[in-house]
């Protein structure tokens, strides 16, 4: 995503805004005449100065605001990306009922498919990968992973 340098710099600008209204309460320090306050107050306008600078820049180029990235125009990427987005969703809802093997089985064999690997490659990975993961959970980390509908295959 392509983020216009005015929009940029105009968040610095407001960044630096609010480190300054936030260290103006920072307490004067006895007999000093500088506080707490000034090196983060100093950095603050060196930052409102850039996002200045980046807004006067922005607005010179005349580019647009924002302006998505090319693969989202094509399909396939853009699949991708909402298998991933909708895989860690739907993990997060089935992992407990269905169980974190047959979640990461199915979730790794869609995956690695939809980003182009063949099928027989996705189906070693969709075995292989929930193995070494529970390995190193279980045996490792020691982070009990659920197990769902097999739970009761594995633990008669």
């Amino acid at each position: 995503m392509k983020i216009s340098d005015a929009l940029a710099g105009l968040a610095l600008v407001l960044l630096s805004l609010l480190i300054l209204w936030h260290v103006r309460d920072f307490p004067d320090m006895p007999g000093q005449q500088y506080g707490p306050a000034l090196f983060p107050g100093l950095l603050a306008a060196g930052i409102g100065l850039c996002g200045l600078l980046l807004v006067a820049r922005g607005l010179r180029a005349a580019d647009a605001w924002i302006a998505p990235p090319a693969w989202m125009s094509r399909s396939r990427p853009l699949a991708a990306f909402a298998s991933v987005i909708g895989g860690l969703a739907f993990y997060v809802l089935a992992a407990d009922a269905i169980g974190f093997h047959l979640v990461a089985f199915a979730l790794m064999f869609g995956w690695t498919w939809i980003l182009g690997a063949r099928w027989r490659l996705a189906l070693v990975a969709a075995v292989v990968v929930p193995v070494v993961l529970h390995l190193v959970f279980y045996k490792f980390l020691r982070v009990p992973l659920p197990w769902g509908l097999l739970e009761s295959m594995v633990f008669r």
